[in-house]
């Protein structure tokens, strides 16, 4: 199976690139990893995140997730199979959380469609910079998921409950210009192109400053907003163990996979 990042480093900028536009089970084992390993290396000063493929990521590869969820999902609500699921969602969001947790500034570099996952994965981050033509969109609600790996935790902090709420709710589409003017993104580029160049520029004028000043910058940032996002990461694990099993998963799955619209019952 090929890898689903690669990691690339050049005077003191990590690029992490996402080599497809899902994320298979496999994405999150190769993504905690590898931020442990930029997180260690003491020449890295930034890093920017991006994807090669026609988008920066349309999240969870529902086909594949539900080859490792399914077990948990279909045996009978017995508390084995919920300590199981509760143990493999807060894998996957420690994996997450190693791009928050890492000590030098995470650069979203943004093109195209960021979905579900690709948007946990963004929030992650320290900044956001995207195409003109990028949409964020928080779309597990409409598949029968409450979002379990960062995103509501930690975009109310950068655009507010309000704005998260529509998004959570409605599982609508956020536009590139509404995104700027909440503050999810920091800049709009005219293409990929001019993208990656604003995300390297930018990378650069980071590592011009003084390495041990930045991370300390920081660590005094993420200081205040750490514990709310744990606890909050905690509470939707033990939640989503408890209450993810359900009919309207199950057919969200069906209608994704035979490509029609899902019928939900609230069962």
């Amino acid at each position: 199976m090929p890898d689903c990042l690669s990691l690339n480093v050049v005077d003191q900028v990590a690029t992490v690139t996402l080599t497809g536009t899902t994320m298979p089970p496999a994405f999150f084992e190769e993504l905690g990893p590898l931020f442990r390993q930029i997180a260690a290396d003491p020449q890295v000063r930034v890093v920017v995140v991006c994807g090669a493929g026609k988008a920066f990521c349309h999240g969870l590869d529902l086909p594949a997730a539900f080859g490792t969820l399914g077990p948990h999902l279909t045996e009978g609500g017995l508390a084995g199979a919920r300590t199981e699921l509760l143990a493999l969602i807060r894998r996957w969001q420690d994996h997450l959380d190693q791009v928050a947790r890492c000590p030098v500034p995470v650069i979203a570099a943004i093109h195209g469609w960021c979905i579900g996952g690709g948007l946990d994965l963004a929030a992650a981050c320290d900044l956001r910079l995207a195409t003109r033509d990028a949409c964020f969109s928080l779309r597990e609600t409409r598949v029968a998921i409450v979002a379990d790996l960062g995103s509501l935790q930690r975009l109310p902090h950068l655009i507010g409950q309000g704005a998260l709420r529509e998004m959570a709710f409605t599982g609508c589409n956020l536009g590139a210009e509404r995104a700027l003017a909440l503050g999810l993104v920091n800049a709009l580029f005219d293409d990929r192109e001019a993208l990656m160049a604003g995300a390297q520029a930018m990378a650069v004028e980071i590592a011009a400053n003084p390495p041990l000043t930045v991370r300390g910058v920081k660590e005094v940032l993420n200081q205040p907003i750490g514990a709310p996002i744990k606890a909050g990461l905690d509470y939707v694990s033990a939640w989503n163990a408890a209450f993810l099993a359900s009919e309207d998963l199950m057919e969200a799955f069906a209608a994704f996979l035979e490509g029609r619209a899902p019928t939900f019952k609230g069962r």
